[in-house]
């Protein structure tokens, strides 16, 4: 059977869309070439059919509610899951890789309103590794020691690490449901994800490549490597750009730091004079990217973000060329469904894949959450939740 997704080729790295100061156990780094001379060789990520079905996905029509994309799929293929029906309330496990950067900060207290709407779960329980492989595998095994939980879901902190851990819970008998990061194995009973990365990044280089005049100059800000969210994203990329009359004039790695990006865009600045696009693998630091331009004086070139609110409100209050790809955060509300439904012996998708939207000039003002602080992540699903906005820390 084949594995979602093949994360078998990922070792996934510290965190996606990170902060600063991640790690990440990666493969040697391919050689993108020194500045001008392109993209240098595919990563070693790169898979074509993988590519191929998320670029072909992002035309795919989901089933399910329309109002509710957490509950969508696209093309699912049910499992039985009679053999894990149980009566009464349930204890929820969770095994978080982290909630060390603002997505995941969105994303976890979206989980928790999720499960709180729901009187059948009498608790759920959730254990943070804290970025850090052996304290994931650690908690994964106390939440089994404790023989408490009814059904147990894992954020995967890096994939081949966690994978014998996952392995671990699923002879236990547990029905397990891996989200977000994948692992080697497909003993889960569903892996919840949006499209993924080759989605992300063709996306936003294709709205760069249309943007960029020919031979134009694109600089493209990477976090980290290794990270197969972020690979997969680039790797994308360069399958664009490498088809375009555009010129990749620098691949820098970031980090996620605001300085370190800025510094970046600086010495390009100086030593090019100026920059036609910028790519980004995740937009934390695409505020900081945009005020590097505009502190040289320059006009912000044709740009990528996510759906951070300060990125959407720079680009609505500047007037940016710009374009938004996502990782919705509302995929923190599936897992607790899955489990829900896995718990009452509904089937559920093996591969629960999400729709990933992207944000346009278009329909840019509908995801502008003026009560939201800046780094809220817009498409958390949440708006309708008790507690909005207050408990994602907005205002009234």
């Amino acid at each position: 059977m084949r594995r979602p997704m093949r994360y078998r080729l990922a070792v996934l790295g510290a965190a996606v869309l990170a902060a600063a100061g991640c790690t990440s156990t990666a493969p040697e780094e391919d050689d993108d070439g020194p500045a001008g001379s392109g993209t240098g060789q595919q990563s070693s990520f790169f898979v074509q059919g993988d590519y191929d079905r998320q670029i072909a996905q992002r035309d795919t029509a989901p089933t399910g509610p329309a109002d509710q994309p957490w509950l969508q799929a696209l093309n699912p293929q049910l499992v039985d899951t009679a053999k894990y029906r149980k009566a009464g309330r349930h204890t929820i496990c969770f095994s978080n890789a982290a909630v060390n950067n603002p997505w995941r900060v969105v994303g976890w207290t979206t989980m928790q309103a999720e499960a709180k709407l729901h009187p059948e779960i009498a608790a759920l329980t959730a254990v943070d590794a804290e970025g850090k492989d052996d304290k994931q595998i650690s908690d994964i095994d106390g939440l089994l020691a404790s023989r408490k939980c009814s059904a147990l879901i894992v954020s995967p902190n890096t994939t081949a690490a966690l994978t014998p851990a996952v392995e671990k819970a699923c002879q236990a008998g547990l029905p397990v449901i891996v989200f977000d990061r994948g692992v080697n194995t497909d003993c889960q009973v569903t892996f919840i994800h949006p499209i993924g990365g080759y989605a992300f990044g063709a996306t936003a280089a294709e709205f760069l490549t249309g943007k960029v005049k020919k031979n134009g100059r694109i600089l493209a800000l990477r976090i980290l490597p290794g990270v197969d969210v972020l690979e997969t994203r680039w790797s994308a990329a360069k399958v664009i750009f490498d088809k375009a009359d555009v010129n990749v004039v620098g691949v820098e790695f970031t980090d996620g730091d605001a300085a370190k990006v800025k510094t970046i865009v600086n010495d390009y600045l100086e030593r090019y004079g100026s920059i036609d696009g910028v790519w980004m693998d995740a937009g934390a630091t695409s505020v900081a990217a945009a005020e590097a331009f505009e502190d040289a004086g320059q006009k912000v070139p044709a740009i990528n973000g996510e759906d951070q609110q300060d990125f959407l409100r720079l680009w609505q209050d500047k007037k940016l060329t710009a374009i938004a790809p996502t990782y919705p955060t509302y995929q923190w509300r599936t897992p607790i469904l899955a489990a829900l439904d896995i718990l009452a012996g509904r089937q559920v998708p093996k591969e629960w894949v999400l729709p990933q939207p992207t944000i346009t000039q278009d329909n840019l003002s509908r995801y502008l959450l003026p009560q939201l602080p800046p780094l809220h992540y817009a498409l958390c699903g949440c708006e309708q939740m008790p507690g909005f906005p207050q408990n994602w820390g907005g205002n009234q």
